[in-house]
């Protein structure tokens, strides 16, 4: 059984070791970076800082090379068949709306209609409203039980014949709970439609597999797992890539440019356009390398399910806590979202910040889950663990809320 009192990586982290007063419990928005990314990012600019692609010198060539490095890093971590199926955007936004923009358009008209989740972040959501405004298609909501659970026959319910596009997150970062992203796609297939993935809160938590998942496109963000900022990923089949127009264009997304037209380069280039974040897609890399190999998937899932198993149980214990989401921890990816009786989430975040306590509270681009779920205000608490998180900083959050309490309600 795993050692939750003690922990082995805050170490690795530079803020957390410099800051020990401070329980960061809000992963799920974005990762801690570990020194050995930070390192990365210094190095790629103090040992190679060219642009890649656009010089035959050295420094070019190895600024290119580590791209490409970094692209068969995230092309492994999914299951993807070839790496250059793997786009570098700038986060799992600019990936899915690079999907909505580019894609749907090819095969969405008047009377289709796109599927998603009513547990989707606003991501995966406003591109598809927008997709389907622009089409005249519909936009059709699967709602799931109050525990997150989507039954089958919802699932054959709202996908069908009229089905192009169906996008779901693979775990939600509301309710932390797995979405059966398999039986969805089977659904979607047998429906002749392509299926979006949103794998934001599902990569830094758990083993991902393109294929095993059925999906079409994928999209994740470096920034939350373990990498800088500015980078995420798209995946898509290639077959598919190919009939996409570029959504951006300029520079290195050409092969051939005229004076009336131009001819685009090849996947993954072709919507690649201009300089991109070099550093940060070498230092991802790295990222990726230590939450794989450094910590390894499966310690990453253990520690963090006995890590959550523990916050759940000691947040039960307190009589004002009102948990949304599953019962069952072992539902949960990280993400324990929750209210305190009769009091705003923004205050029970500014209270728990005096203390060192770091959570979010708020809609957390999911307003449309939060009405459906009848949540006051439209707001909650979220407690977003991560590997490097240990009992102390749960220790202190059940310490803090019961300070909230007590400033609220009184003291018993």
């Amino acid at each position: 059984m795993v050692d939750i009192e003690r922990n082995p990586y805050r170490a690795d982290f530079p803020l957390l070791a410099a800051h020990p007063e401070i329980a960061f419990l809000d992963s799920a928005a974005t990762a801690q970076r570990p020194a050995s990314v930070l390192d990365a990012q210094r190095h790629f600019y103090e040992t190679m800082n060219a642009n890649p692609l656009r010089g035959l010198y050295g420094l070019s060539v190895a600024a290119t090379a580590a791209v490409g490095h970094a692209r068969e890093q995230a092309a492994h971590l999914i299951g993807a068949p070839d790496a250059r199926d793997v786009v570098f955007t700038r986060n799992t936004s600019e990936s899915l709306n690079l999907v909505a923009k580019s894609f749907a358009p090819l095969v969405l008209g008047p009377g289709d209609e796109v599927a998603i989740t009513i547990m989707e972040h606003h991501s995966n959501l406003i591109p598809w409203q927008q997709a389907c405004r622009e089409a005249g298609a519909r936009l059709v909501y699967l709602y799931p039980e109050k525990d997150g659970t989507l039954a089958d026959a919802e699932i054959a319910e709202k996908i069908g014949a009229r089905t192009k596009i169906v996008a779901c997150a693979h775990v939600s970062n509301v309710m932390g709970c797995e979405l059966p992203v398999r039986r969805i796609a089977d659904a979607a297939h047998a429906a002749g439609a392509v299926v979006v993935v949103d794998a934001a809160q599902s990569v830094p938590h758990l083993r991902v597999s393109v294929e095993e998942l059925g999906a079409d496109f994928l999209a994740f963000s470096g920034h939350k797992a373990l990498g800088p900022m500015g980078v995420g990923v798209l995946w898509g089949r290639h077959e598919l890539l190919e009939q996409m127009p570029p959504m951006l264009t300029g520079g290195e997304m050409i092969d051939s440019v005229r004076e009336q037209d131009a001819t685009w380069a090849p996947v993954p280039e072709k919507f690649e356009a201009g300089t991109q974040d070099a550093a940060g897609i070498y230092a991802t890399g790295t990222a990726l390398a230590y939450l794989t190999q450094t910590v390894g998937l499966p310690a990453v899932a253990e520690r963090e399910g006995a890590l959550v198993a523990y916050a759940m149980e000691r947040l039960a214990g307190l009589g004002f806590v009102d948990l949304i989401g599953p019962a069952d921890p072992a539902r949960h990816h990280g993400v324990i979202s929750f209210n305190v009786r009769g009091v705003h989430p923004h205050d029970v975040a500014s209270i728990l910040d005096a203390s060192g306590v770091c959570i979010r509270a708020g809609h957390h681009c999911a307003q449309p889950l939060l009405a459906w779920l009848g949540v006051e205000n439209l707001a909650c608490c979220r407690a977003s663990l991560a590997f490097y998180n240990d009992t102390s900083d749960v220790d202190r959050l059940v310490d803090g809320l019961t300070q909230v309490w007590g400033i609220f309600h009184g003291s018993d």
